[in-house]
């Protein structure tokens, strides 16, 4: 039986709007200290939020990170003030203090909640909509661990996820592609709170925003609760009991609030969205819910109705018994989840992993890196249960499928590749919540240049340090004739602009695989894969294994003290090989190193990076096929960075490697040009 809150006791309307109105008095005092923020939401929001905690939402204070509660994703993030309040209100070690010390540096009340800072945040919101789609990944991750896991007798895998939305979150086109796909998966255990109060930023959404939102959710296939007051209590009990009731499709409850609720002179208004009310009229708000306590203080009946811990501990105690028996019964399976819950890797993993890419090295052979990431995926995933995956529409391009690819369909929720259709930015957010709920490693592919979709979810990941492997493929003007609509430019330069994000351009086969285990292996946040379409030749050999780890390595060295530097990554490393070999010809003494993975190499001790890449050699030369601005770390203000600097061309890719002058002679002549003059 799917499990439910126990309250423990019946409250009446009055004994509720004291709770929610705790919920008010600690947001809009807060706002006030802070003389920043966003009270509107918050006021709102506190009487419908007060029945889903206290009635509905199954956790365990004590214990934030236990498997089976319920999710709980504020995508309207501005309002997080609501969310620290009820956090602290129901137990969570979330003090009082640091509701005084709200939006203020190192407080664990931050602008917007923020993953790992606040206990009780399963993800990272603000960016509108995405919260939502990262609920879907939780929903999901939910169907799968239950399909894989549970057995008639114990559903130890059996939560809801609950969403709360606003109007921004809807206008978003984030909403629409994570709520088609969560319709068209029947994703019946998630429920998504609409709060509908009609006013954003620029005042009253009727000038802009005018969809029947209902009649969109239904038509993705949501059930829809209709025209729910949001401040009758009742109203809000009986219409999440009937979206908890459906279990074949997710449902949108549409909560009619109003924005700042209880202040009498700023209720309904957009002023009193995205700042404090006032000194004088969080006064007068006090005196019109009845409210007479002073600012952060709340009355002990108030904490005694808000407490969960109690009940959290039952529920989480409720669940242990019903593990350990099913323990006994199925160890290996129990043994798995308790493996795949607590992120780690099989314990066999590194052995095989290392023994994958020690015959990767030895078979090193010409390939399209796009396809040597389809050959990782199939010798990897047989090792990891966990690794789910998916494609953009691009399944046959960005190669994510393997021979044991399992469809996830609605009738199908035991599969492990998800047809995510053309929605690249829902895609990543949908795969930070599968990360963030934890049980998965997931991993995207589209084409590089529409990472740009999907980019601001990709800076959450980075924000949040979710484990997720970006896989772009068709990475350079190599792609040909699609044109320069697709051929990716300023793309992996963009990349590597966000902290950390580990952005893998591999030149070969074996670096490939190298690139992959690391992305595999990262607990602490994403990595990108940047992979060609057009074949690539071998570069790596067995006496550079277990260098190319380190995200930069002297591939080719010089006969002698090294007078010249060559750096390059992906396509381009290849070419400086032969470039090399020309200009040591002319009596040149060139080193070529690979840099794979720069933010890997950056990590590498000191005297390891200055062994790489000596400071007394001067004379250095980056080769990329992309934008060359970020290079210049490397080579400094005197060297040569060869590079695109404008948008590709529509033409076969060997033609356009002319054009661009990414050719052996032309390569050579720029750097024997570079160093006539130095």
């Amino acid at each position: 039986m799917t499990q439910t809150a126990d309250t423990g006791q019946a409250r009446s309307a009055a004994a509720r709007r004291e709770l929610a109105n705790a919920v008010r008095a600690l947001s809009m005092d807060a706002v006030q200290a802070a003389n920043s923020g966003h009270p509107g939401a918050p006021m709102g929001m506190a009487d419908l939020v007060e029945v889903l905690w206290n009635d509905f939402l199954v956790h365990n204070p004590a214990n934030p990170a236990w498997s089976n509660r319920d999710r709980f994703v504020l995508s309207n993030g501005h309002a997080s003030v609501l969310l620290y309040a009820v956090l602290h209100l129901s137990g969570y070690d979330l003090s009082l203090d640091e509701l005084r010390r709200f939006r203020q540096l190192h407080s664990k009340t931050a602008g917007h909640p923020e993953y790992g800072v606040t206990p009780g945040i399963e993800t990272t919101t603000g960016p509108l909509g995405q919260g939502l789609a990262n609920a879907v990944g939780m929903a999901l991750a939910e169907r799968v661990l239950a399909a894989k896991f549970n057995r008639p007798e114990f559903r130890i895998v059996d939560h809801h996820t609950y969403v709360t939305v606003g109007d921004g979150c809807l206008m978003e086109g984030i909403s629409h592609e994570a709520c088609a796909l969560a319709g068209t998966l029947g994703l019946g255990k998630l429920i998504a709170i609409y709060d509908d109060n009609g006013i954003s930023i620029d005042g009253d959404v009727r000038g802009w925003f005018t969809d029947d939102t209902p009649a969109r959710f239904e038509a993705y296939g949501w059930h829809v609760v209709r025209q729910v007051d949001g401040h009758d209590a009742a109203a809000v009990a009986a219409a999440l009991t009937e979206a908890r009731a459906v279990t074949d499709r997710p449902s949108l409850v549409c909560c009619k609030t109003v924005i700042a609720r209880g202040a009498p002179n700023k209720q309904g208004s957009a002023s009193s969205h995205g700042a404090a009310l006032g000194a004088a009229e969080v006064e007068a708000t006090r005196a019109n819910i009845g409210w007479a306590h002073p600012p952060f203080v709340i009355p002990e009946q108030v904490y005694r109705g808000w407490d969960a811990r109690a009940r959290g501990a039952a529920a989480e105690s409720r669940w242990q018994d019903l593990f350990a028996n099913y323990r006994q019964a199925f160890p290996e399976l129990a043994a798995e989840f308790d493996r795949r819950m607590s992120g780690e890797l099989p314990a066999d993993w590194r052995e095989c992993a290392d023994a994958i890419v020690r015959d990767a090295i030895a078979g090193n052979k010409k390939a399209a890196t796009r396809k040597s990431s389809q050959q990782a995926i199939e010798r990897f995933a047989p090792l990891l249960p966990e690794l789910i995956g998916g494609s953009a529409d691009l399944t046959g391009s960005n190669n994510t499928d393997w021979s044991g690819s399992r469809p996830l369909r609605r009738e199908a929720l035991d599969g492990n590749y998800i047809y995510f259709g053309v929605r690249e930015f829902a895609m990543t957010a949908i795969a930070n919540g599968l990360a963030l709920h934890g049980g998965f490693v997931p991993y995207t592919g589209t084409f590089l240049v529409f990472s740009d979709y999907a980019r601001n979810a990709v800076r959450m990941a980075a924000l949040m340090r979710q484990r997720q492997v970006l896989v772009y493929t068709h990475d350079s003007i190599g792609l040909g004739e699609d044109g320069p609509t697709h051929q990716p430019i300023e793309h992996a330069a963009s990349l590597r602009l966000i902290p950390n994000l580990d952005v893998w351009r591999p030149a070969d086969a074996a670096e490939t695989l190298i690139a992959w285990r690391a992305a595999i292996e990262r607990r602490d946040g994403p990595s990108a894969l940047l992979l060609s379409r057009q074949d690539l030749p071998p570069v790596l050999t067995p006496a550079h294994a277990g260098l190319a780890e380190r995200g930069g390595y002297v591939l080719h060295e010089a006969t002698g003290t090294p007078t010249l530097l060559l750096i390059a990554c992906g396509s381009e490393v290849a070419l400086s090989l032969t470039v090399a070999e020309q200009l040591a010809a002319g009596g040149e003494r060139v080193r070529v190193v690979s840099m794979p993975c720069c933010e890997v190499f950056e990590r590498q001790a000191e005297d390891y990076r200055e062994a790489v890449l000596p400071r007394a050699v001067r004379r250095r030369v980056v080769i990329d096929a992309g934008a060359s601005a970020g290079w210049y770390r490397y080579t400094g203000l005197d060297g040569l960075v060869i590079g695109i600097d404008r948008f590709g061309e529509s033409a076969p890719a060997a033609e356009l490697f002319k054009i661009f002058n990414l050719t052996p002679d032309k390569v050579r002549q720029s750097i024997s040009d570079f160093l006539t003059r130095n």
